[in-house]
């Protein structure tokens, strides 16, 4: 009985990780397109690396919303410096 309750946790915890993911995958297919002037790869690189910040933390439930958040920053953080640089191009 107890393999079984343990199997069965192992195996929840395997589709929260799924389902995890599949928000992950999401999200980074959506910021690319709203990020159409970005290479969809690195799009996904940003979202890679805020998502691997979390890596580890025991509480699970926010971390696409934190994910989410922290990528649009790194994201307008790039756009910032690409219209800085359009704009130091063009004078």
């Amino acid at each position: 009985m107890q393999v079984d309750r343990a199997s069965a946790q192992v195996q929840a915890q395997r589709m929260i990780e799924l389902s995890e993911q599949q928000i992950i995958d999401e999200l980074a297919a959506r910021l690319s397109a709203a990020n159409q002037h970005l290479e969809p790869a690195h799009v996904n690189r940003i979202v890679l690396e805020e998502y691997a910040r979390f890596a580890g933390r025991p509480i699970r439930d926010f971390t696409p919303l934190f994910v989410e958040r922290n990528a649009k920053t790194e994201l307008s953080k790039l756009d910032a410096e690409e219209r800085r640089l359009q704009e130091t191009a063009h004078r």
